[in-house]
């Protein structure tokens, strides 16, 4: 599948912006978990990075479509591919800014969290982990990056098992996104993108940011280290 027309990357400032293009749902197909790394991987020499989506939704989780067309076996493509993503994401040597442009959920609403930071729109979208309500279970990442990324064990409850969605008023208020932004879609990639830039011009030295984050959220490193783009790296033979 021609993966070029997926998302776009671009330069703004010191801010690599990756943009998941169309007006769909984004779903998370292998082919758009593929583009996406392809776009993180795409981000050295940048001092931040923000990932956003056009459209009403962020991401609407896993492409459950495309998993119903193919065998069982084939299905570990796409949670191993996005286990690899969450790994790119905690291993990236700079800040990175989620603008939730729409609704963000299941694995788009673990895509949202797995930044350091989130900007959320105020005026439309919600955060809602949809598995409950949908009859999956989750994989072991995703409920350690949760455990992790939402500070409170209340809301980690009405997340996970009441299927509870959320807005962006309610994510700020109880601490799982950073800020709302007011308008529309633009408007929120440019708040993000300030975020991003005041975070560039800190001047920190990637490396250690990236090594940091992994001691902050060990447990969840523990699960996707092996499948990042970082592993792959080291694997391959030195000539």
């Amino acid at each position: 599948m021609d993966t070029a027309n997926m998302c776009t990357v671009e330069r703004r400032g010191r801010v690599h912006l990756i943009t998941l293009t169309g007006a769909g749902e984004h779903r998370l197909s292998p082919a758009l978990i593929s583009a996406i790394r392809a776009a993180v991987a795409a981000s050295p020499g940048a001092g931040a990075l923000v990932m956003a989506a056009e459209g009403k939704y962020f991401s609407n989780g896993f492409d459950q479509a495309w998993a119903r067309t193919v065998p069982p076996h084939l299905h570990t493509t796409m949670s191993e591919g996005f286990r690899g993503l969450v790994a790119d994401l905690l291993a990236l040597p700079m800040p990175t800014v989620a603008a939730v442009t729409g609704h963000a959920a299941a694995a788009g609403c673990a895509l949202a969290l797995a930044h350091d930071s989130t900007v959320m729109r105020a005026s439309r979208g919600f955060l809602y982990m949809s598995e409950v309500d949908a009859g999956i279970k989750i994989v072991d990442y995703f409920g350690e990056l949760l455990r992790q990324k939402v500070p409170d064990a209340a809301t980690r409850r009405d997340m996970l098992l009441r299927g509870d969605k959320m807005t962006a008023t309610e994510a700020v208020r109880r601490g799982v996104v950073d800020a709302a932004a007011d308008g529309g879609v633009d408007d929120v990639v440019a708040a993000a993108v300030a975020a991003a830039e005041g975070l560039a011009a800190r001047g920190w030295d990637g490396e250690v940011v990236a090594e940091i984050r992994k001691a902050v959220w060990p447990a969840v490193w523990g699960k996707v280290k092996d499948y990042g783009a970082e592993a792959a790296a080291a694997a391959r033979p030195r000539l």
